[in-house]
């Protein structure tokens, strides 16, 4: 089961992080700087692909689930971009090297540790003049985006942190009018680990038009999918 392989991956990795006296952020963060090529979002994309689906899994967003992501700003081709959940920066980069010019995204991250490595796979990606990380809780941050950040409305969120977030934050972003008609949000893990409350949440509201995309978990068999909702005001 998913959770029988989440779980070896749990304890294989505390057991590595004792013996290297480091972390698995660390150890992609530093596969990337010795294997990746300097200024090329793709070959770090790719860098990471490779390290989790050979090495020790991570809860990137992944090759797969990875070219809905990037047909999706393809398609909304978003000026302003909200991502929740930075981890270590990989969907950060995906995101932003289809960015059009002066288009920026802000990526919130609770953990400081990833804050940190995702800040280097950036900037090693050369998209950090596309890219700024917001450290701390997305409730907290949220409600700062227009004063603080000076974002008008967000044409593009990515929802991928904690899954019990999805909802109240996407209730959030709209008692804190930043969503206007067409904004589009995009939720990863919908199946697993899942957030079963959003999707009831967000397919019962009639304010947000919903399709789903199929797919699997990063970098094993198992399925999962993505949820599309387009606000329509």
């Amino acid at each position: 089961s998913t959770a029988a392989l989440i779980w070896n991956e749990r304890i294989r990795e505390k057991i590595i992080n004792f013996i290297m006296n480091q972390s698995k952020e660390q150890r992609i963060l530093n596969f990337v700087l010795q294997n990746a090529v300097r200024g090329d979002p793709c070959s770090v994309m790719d860098t990471i692909d490779k390290y989790c689906s050979q090495k020790e899994w991570a809860m990137n967003v992944g090759d797969e689930k990875g070219l809905i992501l990037d047909k999706t700003v393809e398609e909304v081709s978003p000026s302003a971009a909200l991502e929740l959940g930075t981890y270590c920066g990989y969907s950060a980069v995906r995101i932003a090297r289809l960015l059009k010019a002066g288009a920026h995204l802000l990526t919130v991250e609770f953990n400081p540790e990833f804050a940190a490595i995702a800040k280097q796979i950036i900037e090693f990606a050369g998209v950090q003049d596309k890219v700024k990380i917001l450290e701390g809780p997305s409730e907290e941050i949220i409600p700062q985006l227009k004063k603080k950040y000076e974002v008008d409305t967000l044409d593009f969120v990515f929802l991928d942190h904690w899954k019990d977030k999805y909802t109240p934050d996407t209730i959030l972003l709209q008692e804190c009018n930043l969503l206007r008609k067409g904004s589009v949000l995009l939720a990863d893990n919908i199946i697993v680990p899942g957030a079963p409350e959003f999707l009831n949440y967000i397919r019962n509201n009639p304010r947000f038009q919903c399709t789903n995309y199929p797919s699997h978990l990063e970098y094993m068999k198992v399925e999962d999918a993505m949820e599309k909702a387009v606000f329509l005001g």
